[in-house]
């Protein structure tokens, strides 16, 4: 957790796989805690295809089965068959926008929100980005996208600088 802290949460994406990897692994973390997802990110890596969204779009019934089957990730049902139709309309708005980065940097206006939260506390649970976020990856046919997940998402892909001003990464991913 402190690796992660400390090199990774927060630091703005722009990399489409990147971005699909934090969309799967925020979706998988809801009811349960991101130390969890993070112990078995190697295992969702290595059964998700190192999150290739073209390759995670063809699995099956039978992929299914597999990854049900398979402890090096949370096994849960709805969750994976989730993955596998969000690979495809994560496709989709590759497609439509020229890439996934384009699509969802939007809802921030194409730059990180600087907050400047003084404890953990004053952090949201959700803002109207991450309910506009929802709502519209929901249209487009997305599961286990809700406005809480879609929140954590923004703070895992920097799109939110929500590391509180005492930390000392926040004046860093403040920089860029």
């Amino acid at each position: 957790m402190v690796v992660y802290h400390d090199t990774e949460w927060g630091v703005p994406v722009h990399d489409d796989r990147k971005l699909f990897e934090f969309m799967v692994l925020d979706a998988f973390q809801a009811g349960l805690s991101w130390a969890i997802i993070l112990n078995k990110r190697e295992g969702f890596r290595q059964v998700f295809a190192d999150f290739d969204a073209r390759r995670i779009a063809r699995f099956n019934r039978r992929s299914v089965a597999r990854l049900l089957k398979d402890p090096s990730i949370v096994r849960n049902r709805q969750k994976i068959e989730a993955t596998i139709q969000n690979a495809k309309y994560f496709l989709a708005i590759q497609e439509q926008h020229r890439s996934f980065d384009h699509y969802i940097w939007q809802f921030v206006d194409g730059r990180p929100r600087q907050n400047r939260w003084r404890t953990m506390k004053q952090i949201p649970a959700k803002t109207t980005q991450s309910d506009a976020m929802s709502a519209d990856l929901k249209q487009r046919g997305f599961r286990f996208v809700g406005s809480r997940i879609c929140y954590a998402f923004m703070q895992a892909a920097g799109m939110v600088n929500d590391h509180v001003v005492g930390c000392f990464r926040y004046g860093e991913v403040q920089k860029g």
